[in-house]
């Protein structure tokens, strides 16, 4: 009887001693499963991070095509020395305007003055003026801004105080676009025959203003001699334009279909960029440099 007690005792220690071991073995099991869980929901959150970076990184940014060109040529050598003999015959040197980075604005003006003593004198004032653009991610590509101040000096040239015969007509085999607008001016020493060229190439503007008069008598020079000789000598500066980019042909290729409607002759308040092309008051005071 005291073995048989002692045989059930010693079963039931050993059931005691398999329960706990088999409890032991459990809480780990239960701890590397806690463990995974945990794992696995930081993992999910470092994908979900890394893939929102990746979306971020592979949307572009803002971009615009870059300016066609990048600098612009001496503005006082814009023109041959033929033309120049042709349109301001007693002109001396030009006289360069004043510019904060020629490789963006210049300009370039000749007087002549061929005085005839007492029976008259003829007067000439020729001007060339030059801006370049550069392409902005806020404001557009550079050919966009370029043709923009483009129709602003049309306009501006349409609205001249005192202009009278105001005439507006397009320019052809000149850059992208040209537009040629001329009209008289009568002042108290004769009248003023005025002739502004405006043409675009790429991303630069060529403004070139020409006129005329016959002083103390002399008579009045043909507006429309004038205005040839003023479109021949923009297809010059034009094309003196591109040579300096390394292109020769663009200012006489074919223009854009834009360059085939001439501006709108209704002029903008404030819309001109630069200073009045209006001719000075009197022939001895020359008009500001247009810079």
């Amino acid at each position: 009887m005291q073995r048989r007690a002692q045989r059930v005792e010693r079963d039931q220690r050993a059931k005691r001693r398999n329960r706990a071991l088999v409890c032991a073995a459990a809480v780990p099991v239960m701890l590397v499963a806690a463990g995974c869980s945990s794992d696995s929901g930081s993992g999910d959150s470092t994908d979900k991070a890394a893939k929102a970076a990746a979306s971020a990184s592979a949307s572009p940014s803002p971009t615009v095509q870059a300016a066609a060109y990048g600098k612009l040529p001496e503005p006082c050598k814009v023109l041959s020395k033929k033309t120049l003999e042709d349109l301001v015959p007693k002109g001396k040197s030009g006289k360069e305007g004043k510019s904060d980075d020629i490789s963006t604005r210049g300009s370039c003006s000749w007087n002549s003055l061929d005085n005839n003593g007492v029976k008259g004198s003829q007067f000439r004032w020729l001007n060339v003026s030059m801006l370049r653009f550069e392409s902005d991610v806020t404001r557009g590509p550079a050919d966009k801004l370029a043709q923009e101040h483009f129709e602003k000096q049309v306009q501006e040239a349409q609205a001249v105080e005192g202009a009278k015969s105001v005439k507006t007509e397009p320019v052809t085999g000149t850059g992208d676009q040209a537009t040629a607008v001329h009209y008289d001016l009568k002042k108290k020493e004769g009248t003023f025959k005025q002739q502004t060229v405006v043409a675009r190439v790429e991303n630069v503007v060529v403004t070139l203003d020409y006129y005329g008069a016959g002083l103390a008598g002399d008579k009045t020079p043909s507006g429309k001699d004038m205005l040839k000789d003023a479109e021949k000598a923009a297809k010059e500066a034009v094309g003196a334009v591109s040579e300096a980019n390394g292109e020769g042909g663009k200012a006489g290729g074919a223009p854009s279909a834009s360059a085939s409607k001439p501006a709108s002759k209704s002029p903008s308040k404030g819309a001109s960029d630069g200073p009045s092309k209006g001719a000075s008051a009197s022939p001895s005071k020359k008009p500001a440099s247009k810079s």
